[in-house]
Parts: C-alpha cells; sequence; structure tokens
C-alpha cells in the first residue's frame, strides 16, 4: 500500500519583493503621489497620516495598514501635528484573494506588528539598500545576508496577509468608523494651536499645568486628545519636539552640546544627553556621527 502525494494548498503566494522601507517623516511631510504594476503596503507604526487611494481619501492612524492595488494612484502627507512612522512594502502576488484588500482600511494586532517587526529586520539583513531611502528602485542583496533571509520575508509576509483575511473573514478586519468631520475637525484645531504653542515656547520648561493654564484647556482633555492623535501625552510630545530640535541644530552645527541644551531649557548638559539618548536611541555625540545624521542633513540640502 503506497502513499499518496497531497499538494498543499496555497491561498497566496508573493511571488516577488520590490520594496521594502521603514520612513520616520517629519510633520510636514508630503509626497505628490504615484502609481505602479505591483501591490503596497502602508502600515502606520506612529502618528496619523492622510492617504489618497484612487478617488478615496482616507485618515490613518497608529495600527491601521492600507493596501494600494496594482495600478492605483496613491499620495500621502503628514497631517501637519505628528511626524508619522511608517513601513511601507511593495511586493507582486497574482493571487484571487488578493482582491480582498482592495479599498479597505484595517487594523493590525499583536501578531501582525510581529509578523511586520520580522520583515523590516529580515530586510536589513537580507539587503544592503537603505530602508529609509524613498528613491530606493531596486534592492540590492547583501553579501553577507543570513541563510534564507529572502524566503523567510515572503513567509512572513504571507503569513501577515492570510492572517488579515482570516480577520476579514471573521468580521474583525476593518477598521473602526472614523470620527464625523466636525468633531475631527475641531480636535485638529485645537491640537494645531497647542503645537503652535509649543514651538513657541520650545526654549521653555513648560509643565502639563502650564499647557493648561495657557489654552484654557482642562488636563483629562489635553491629554485625551493628545493621546488619540499622537500615541503619547502632551508632555511627551513637548520632549519629542525638543529633541527634533536638538537633531536639526546638530545637524546645522552652529551650537556645541551644552549650549543646545541651555537654548531647548534643560537644566543641565546630562539631562539633555539623557533626554535625547531615551527619544533616540543614541547620545548626541553618537548622533552627531552617525550615518542616520548625515542621511538626514543630506535629505535637508536636497529639498
Amino acid at each position: 500500500m503506497g502513499y499518496e502525494v497531497l499538494r498543499l494548498a496555497r491561498v497566496l503566494a508573493v511571488e516577488e519583493i520590490v520594496s521594502v522601507h521603514y520612513f520616520e517623516y517629519s510633520s510636514s511631510y508630503y509626497f505628490e503621489g504615484e502609481c505602479h504594476d505591483f501591490w503596497e503596503f502602508l502600515y502606520v507604526d506612529k502618528g496619523e497620516l492622510d492617504v489618497r487611494a484612487g478617488d478615496a481619501r482616507h485618515r490613518l492612524s497608529q495600527g491601521q495598514i492600507i493596501f494600494h492595488r496594482p495600478g492605483e494612484f496613491h499620495a500621502l502627507s503628514a497631517n501637519g501635528v505628528v511626524a508619522p512612522n511608517l513601513v511601507v512594502v511593495g511586493f507582486v502576488c497574482r493571487s484571487e484573494a488578493m482582491r480582498f484588500f482592495e479599498g479597505r482600511l484595517l487594523r493590525v494586532d499583536e501578531a501582525g506588528r510581529a509578523l511586520l517587526a520580522r520583515i523590516v529586520a529580515e530586510a536589513e539583513a537580507a539587503f544592503s539598500t537603505p530602508l529609509n531611502d524613498p528613491q530606493t528602485l531596486r534592492l540590492r542583496r547583501r553579501d553577507s545576508a543570513p541563510l534564507g533571509a529572502e524566503q523567510l520575508i515572503g513567509l512572513y509576509l504571507e503569513q501577515l496577509l492570510i492572517g488579515l483575511l482570516r480577520r476579514g473573514a471573521d468580521g474583525g478586519g476593518d477598521a473602526p468608523r472614523p470620527a464625523s468631520l466636525p468633531r475631527e475637525r475641531s480636535q485638529q484645531e485645537f491640537i494645531g494651536h497647542v503645537r503652535q504653542y509649543l514651538e513657541d515656547n520650545i526654549s521653555r520648561r513648560l509643565t502639563l499645568a502650564d499647557i493648561c493654564r495657557d489654552n484654557l484647556v482642562g488636563r483629562s482633555y489635553l491629554q485625551k486628545v493628545f493621546r488619540e492623535k499622537t500615541g503619547g501625552g502632551a508632555m511627551e510630545y513637548f520632549g519629542a519636539m525638543k529633541i527634533e530640535a536638538a537633531q536639526r541644530m546638530i545637524r546645522e552645527g552652529t551650537y556645541n552640546f551644552t549650549e543646545i541644551a541651555a537654548l531647548l531649557g534643560y537644566s543641565s548638559i546630562h539631562y539633555f544627553s539623557r533626554h535625547f539618548k531615551k527619544v533616540t536611541g543614541m547620545t548626541p555625540s553618537e548622533y552627531a556621527s552617525s550615518v542616520k545624521m548625515l542621511s538626514a542633513k543630506h535629505r535637508a540640502g536636497t529639498e
């Protein structure tokens, strides 16, 4: 009696990878748009993003993902308030099951986020092309890539897609309905006003009580809106603004670290250095000599 071989059924197959990106954009970022002959998804890892997909317009928040089918025009812009972080992956998949993703805005669960992290990590190991370069048109293989890195990217991507398909079939895949336009506009105006206030007072050592008093707002509402729109509290956002300003000053090279700390209202160079490392993962001196800083300086010079 012989065994019968069963060919595995495949719901979908990712045949080719086009791009893998992890972007950390500024709050004023704008991309005028493009269309191409492969699938692409965009996942918001931090902040918010306004996206145009064909004739539709969407506002994505942290944890949401949108797919652009082949040939669909798409454009995006930051909301002018919070700097977004994005995972963008372009790939070829000709399976009929991909029709599910057309015109959908989905929310990624914890398992999906873990798969996205693995895709990014394997891409960093597999390719020498910088993941933060939006001008990348071709992935270049790294000579020292770990065994099977490219295959794992495909497997993780297929697992992510199947997970989203399953959740969709169970009725749990779609993102919540967006907030009403009047309420959304009111919150955007409010947070834009507070953001301008924080920019105008970037050199001060503001407290949460100062922000509430000077903007005639209650603590609970202030924190609620900031957490909804930025993923963190108002003081966390103010701290991130200070570090963003510090990075800009370091790139410009006009002031030393002690002067930058004083200009941004830090009580000491030591506290500034600790806060800088907490936000960026690097000390100011490490940032000053890093590829990341040189890349940002180059981008600023070409804008």
